[in-house]
């Protein structure tokens, strides 16, 4: 069950600049020097989103933007991570970002913890999956979420290893961030041991679901497993692995889940290239080679377009979950076609929930694992949709070409002959974006997570073995 679903819950034919009406693929080479410019503009913008959108005194980044909602843990996560890449890149300097971080781990050390309903922001060490944006405290009555707050530790432990400095500001990050991450109580989130639930209200005590299987969560039992003060049992990543369904889809043989980002979140942070443990030694690849197939996979789905979808094709794809037109049948060419709004879209052997909307994260998040397939597609995205995909903040969330239904949105906006396009920015579909294109470009968030205490250990109890980890101390 994706992430996506708590939010659930809680809530081409046509002519460009880079490639052919009949959607070839554009021939741009990822080291060249446009695709390195493209990639510039693109960091700068989507890392400007988290800088000029969250409130430097809490850190509490907005789910979204310009459409205000509430704030999301994960995208906190992913703003911690942004705020390194924004030191190493020149956007602000070391001393800006470090006083940012200081005062957003600070903030969510302080906030109220405990098992009330209301008035707290979380408990057992957990965050809830959203919070209000003018108080910091649980929104509505969304879960204790285990997904999103090992998300936030994503960005809590790099941060960790990046502000290694002397100084006072430095020294109280990394002693805040020890502390956030040894809070959390993993063997009190277990429902059924030794597996972690995906998440707790206090109404109603734990969801009837825990995380097993490949999708999103492998960071929760890698962080469960290395922790020094709340850890799970080491049988707890077999556990997981249990759930993996192995299979083939065009051509391509990986363990499957539809939406990349189940390929792409946990890959932010730690770098799979070498490594494996039982179950990737027994299939002779890894889990960043696994990632790579299943990105190969979406985009030969694409080419092939079963379902006739307007736009799809080599040049553009990808398919995640992201925003979406409106929750709809409507009839296209005399079909009824099925839309949704927010989504679990995605094409794998599993399943495949396609709607014809396509999230430019879907590629973005995958630039690490192929790149030249991956930033193509974004320049073809760019080019081909303009200032109606690509904005202020680089790629607004989604957009469907099939849909060209005037008036019958329920968010973003209809382009006569081009289709529908959302006017947010997410930032659970931002932050991949800028963290792959750092590790692509110079292994950044991974060189730093490699260092990490706590990933080295969850990794080694887990059983991973092989490349950089066999060095790790």
């Amino acid at each position: 069950m994706p992430a996506s679903s708590f939010r659930l819950l809680a809530s081409l034919s046509l002519s460009c600049l880079v490639c052919g009406g009949n959607g070839t693929a554009p021939t741009i080479d990822p080291g060249s020097p446009r695709a390195q410019a493209f990639l510039d503009t693109l960091e700068q913008r989507t890392f400007s989103f988290f800088w000029e959108r969250t409130p430097p005194q809490t850190g509490l980044t907005p789910d979204r933007w310009p459409t205000l909602t509430f704030s999301s843990i994960a995208a906190v996560g992913f703003a911690l991570t942004a705020y390194p890449i924004g030191v190493e890149r020149g956007y602000v300097t070391r001393t800006q970002a470090a006083d940012r971080t200081l005062a957003t781990l600070r903030w969510f050390w302080q906030a109220p913890q405990g098992p009330a309903a209301s008035g707290v922001s979380g408990y057992e060490g957990f965050f809830y999956h959203f919070l209000d944006l003018q108080t910091g405290q649980r929104y509505q009555q969304v879960e204790l979420s285990t997904i999103d707050t090992a998300l936030l530790l994503g960005g809590v432990l790099f941060c960790r290893e990046y502000f290694d400095g002397a100084d006072s500001s430095e020294a109280s990050i990394r002693a805040l961030a020890d502390s956030l991450y040894r809070r959390v109580d993993w063997a009190w989130a277990q429902r059924t041991a030794p597996l972690v639930s995906m998440g707790w209200t206090p109404e109603h005590g734990f969801l009837q679901s825990d995380w097993r299987g490949y999708n999103e969560a492998m960071l929760i039992p890698i962080l469960a497993l290395g922790s020094p003060t709340h850890p799970i049992d080491s049988t707890g990543w077999a556990s997981w692995t249990s759930g993996y369904q192995w299979g083939s889809f065009y051509g391509q043989s990986h363990v499957g889940f539809a939406p990349l980002f189940g390929h792409q979140y946990s890959h932010v942070w730690i770098d799979f290239r070498g490594i494996q443990d039982d179950f990737m030694r027994a299939h002779g690849i890894d889990y960043f080679e696994n990632s790579r197939r299943a990105t190969l996979a979406q985009r030969a789905y694409a080419s092939a377009n079963p379902d006739h979808w307007t736009g799809y094709g080599a040049a553009v794809w990808g398919l995640t979950a992201s925003d979406g037109p409106a929750d709809a049948t409507l009839q296209v060419n005399g079909t009824p076609r099925q839309f949704h709004t927010y989504f679990a879209r995605g094409a794998s052997f599993t399943e495949v929930p396609d709607d014809g909307t396509i999230a430019p994260t879907a590629a973005g998040g995958s630039i690490a694992f192929a790149p030249e397939i991956a930033i193509p597609a974004l320049i073809a995205m760019r080019e081909r949709f303009g200032d109606h995909l690509f904005g202020t903040y680089g790629f607004v969330d989604a957009f469907n070409p099939t849909f060209q239904f005037a008036g019958q949105a329920s968010a973003g906006q209809v382009v006569s002959g081009q289709g529908w396009f959302d006017i947010d920015y997410l930032g659970i579909d931002q932050g991949p974006i800028l963290a792959m294109i750092a590790n692509y470009r110079d292994d950044l968030v991974w060189r730093y997570m490699r260092k990490s205490p706590y990933v080295i250990a969850g990794l080694k109890r887990a059983g991973f073995r092989g490349g950089w980890l066999d060095q790790a101390r």
